[in-house]
C-alpha cells in the first residue's frame, strides 16, 4: 500500500470514529497509535506517543494555560465582569444603541480575561442580554451581538485556541497573541460601526436609555462605577505591560494575572470558598482536555510526517492541479468554514493541522500569520448554520422568548463583518504581523 493511500485511510478512518460521537483526542490519538504500531511496529509505535508526551511535558510555554484559565474563572465567578456591565450601561446608555456597544466593549474585556468564546457567550446571556431585552432592543440584534462579541474570546489575547495553535505549529506563543491584537480590535470596531450605523438607520433596534433614568444616576456613581469597571482592565494591563516591556516572560505574565485577579477578588470580599473551588476545578478540567488534545495532534502529525504525506499534497496542488499559493490558501479557508459547521475550533485544528500547518510553511508563507486567518475563519464558523457551534450555544442560553428562528436570522450582518475582517488581514498582513514585529524585533 502506498503513503498516500495509508494517510488517506487514517483519515477517513478518524473522520469516522468522529462521527460516533468518539472524544476528539481518544479517536484521534487511536489512529496515531494504531497506524504507527502498524507501520513501525511495537518500539516504533511506542515511542511516537512517548516522545508527543515528552515533548508537550517539555513546552514550557504550556504552562500559561491552566493561569489564564484560572484568570478568567476567578473574574467572572467573583462577578467583577458584572462591575463591568454596569459602568458600560450607565457611560454609554444614553447612545442609540449604546448598550449593544457596551456589549461589544464588555466581550472585548471577557476575552483578554478568560480567552474562551463560551465564557464570553455564558456573561453576555446571563448578564447582557436580560438587560437589552428589557430596554426594549430588537432581538435579533442582542442576540447577533453577543453571538458575534463572544467570538472575540478565541481571536483577542490571551486566546486558549491560539495557545494551542502554538503547540501544534512550533510557533512562539506572544508572537501568536500579540499577532491577534490588531484583527481582534479591528473587528470589535467593525461590529460597533455596524450597530452604530444600524440603530441612527432605524433607532427602534436599539433605543437610548430615557433622560429620566438617566437623570438618576448621580456623578459620583458614575465615578464609582468607572473605577469597578475598569479594574478587569486594570489587572490585563499588569499582566501584560511587564511581557511586551520584555520585563517578564509569558509564563511569569500569565501568573502575575491569575495573582492579580485572585487578589482582586479578595479584596472585593468576593472570594468565597465556592468561588475558587469552582474556578479551580474548571481549570483543571479545561487544563487536562487541551493536554490530551495537543498530546493526540503530536502523535497524528509526527505519524504524518513519517509517511510524507504533506510532501504528497504539496506536490498534488501545486505540480498535479497547478494551483497558486493563495488559490490553495482560500480553499483551506472554505474547509474551515464547512468543518466548522459540525466541529468546534479545536477538534478542526488538530484534523487539519497535520495537513495544513506544514503545507502553508511550503507555500511561503508567514505561520503566525496564519494562525490568525484559522481563528477569524473558526469565527466565522461558530456563526455559520446549519450547525455552527455559538448558535446552539445561544440557543441554550437565551430565554424563551428568543426562538431558533431568531438566532439564525441573527447572524447574517454580523458574518459579513467577519468576513470583510478576514479580507482586510489576508490582503493586508500587516494588521496582524505589525505588533509582533515591533515588540520582537
Amino acid at each position: 500500500m502506498s503513503y498516500e493511500l495509508i494517510a488517506l485511510l487514517m483519515f477517513s478512518t478518524m473522520m469516522l470514529m468522529l462521527l460516533t460521537g468518539q472524544r476528539v483526542f481518544g479517536a484521534i490519538g487511536f489512529v496515531a497509535v494504531v497506524a504507527a504500531l502498524l507501520l513501525w511496529g511495537d518500539r516504533g509505535g511506542y515511542d511516537i506517543g512517548y516522545s508527543a508526551l515528552i515533548k508537550l511535558m517539555n513546552w514550557y510555554p504550556m504552562l500559561t494555560l491552566p493561569m489564564f484559565v484560572f484568570m478568567g474563572y476567578v473574574l467572572s465567578e467573583s462577578k467583577i465582569a458584572d462591575d463591568l456591565y454596569k459602568m458600560f450601561h450607565v457611560w454609554m446608555g444614553g447612545v442609540k444603541g449604546g448598550l449593544a456597544i457596551g456589549t461589544i466593549g464588555l466581550m472585548v474585556l471577557v476575552s483578554a480575561m478568560n480567552g474562551l468564546s463560551v465564557a464570553g457567550m455564558a456573561i453576555g446571556s446571563t448578564i447582557a442580554l436580560p438587560e437589552l431585552l428589557k430596554r426594549g432592543y430588537d432581538k435579533k440584534m442582542v442576540t447577533g451581538v453577543i453571538q458575534a462579541g463572544s467570538s472575540l474570546g478565541i481571536l483577542v489575547p490571551p486566546s486558549v485556541v491560539l495557545v494551542l495553535y502554538a503547540m501544534i505549529a512550533r510557533q512562539p506563543v506572544g508572537h501568536l497573541w500579540l499577532a491577534g491584537v490588531g484583527p481582534g480590535l479591528m473587528m470589535a470596531a467593525l461590529f460597533i460601526a455596524y450597530i452604530v450605523i444600524r440603530c441612527a438607520l432605524n433607532p427602534a433596534l436599539g433605543p437610548a436609555l430615557p433622560e429620566a433614568e438617566r437623570a438618576q444616576v448621580t456623578r459620583a456613581e458614575k465615578m464609582r462605577l468607572l473605577r469597578a469597571g475598569l479594574l478587569p482592565l486594570g489587572i490585563f494591563a499588569v499582566m501584560m505591560v511587564p511581557f511586551v516591556k520584555g520585563w517578564t516572560s509569558l509564563v511569569e505574565a500569565s501568573a502575575i494575572g491569575a495573582i492579580a485577579a485572585f487578589i482582586a477578588a479578595v479584596l472585593k470580599g468576593r472570594m468565597t470558598k465556592n468561588v475558587f473551588l469552582t474556578a479551580t476545578r474548571n481549570t483543571l478540567g479545561i487544563s487536562c482536555m487541551f493536554m490530551w488534545i495537543i498530546l493526540a495532534a503530536l502523535a497524528f502529525g509526527a505519524v504524518f510526517d513519517g509517511l510524507g504525506a504533506v510532501k504528497a499534497i504539496s506536490f498534488l496542488f501545486t505540480e498535479q492541479l497547478g494551483l497558486s499559493p493563495w488559490v490553495i490558501l482560500i480553499l483551506m479557508q472554505l474547509s474551515f468554514l464547512v468543518m466548522g459547521s459540525f466541529l468546534d475550533d479545536t477538534a478542526m485544528l488538530v484534523i487539519v493541522a497535520p495537513l495544513y500547518v506544514p503545507l502553508v510553511g511550503a507555500l511561503g508563507f508567514d505561520l503566525v500569520w496564519y494562525g490568525v486567518l484559522y481563528t477569524i475563519t473558526c469565527q466565522i464558523a461558530y456563526m455559520t448554520p446549519p450547525f455552527g457551534y455559538n448558535l446552539f450555544l445561544m440557543r441554550a442560553m437565551a430565554p424563551p422568548e428568543i426562538s431558533l428562528k431568531d438566532i439564525y436570522g441573527s447572524i447574517a450582518p454580523f458574518v459579513a463583518v467577519m468576513i470583510l475582517a478576514l479580507t482586510l488581514t489576508m490582503v493586508f498582513p500587516q494588521i496582524a504581523t505589525w505588533l509582533p514585529n515591533y515588540v520582537y524585533q
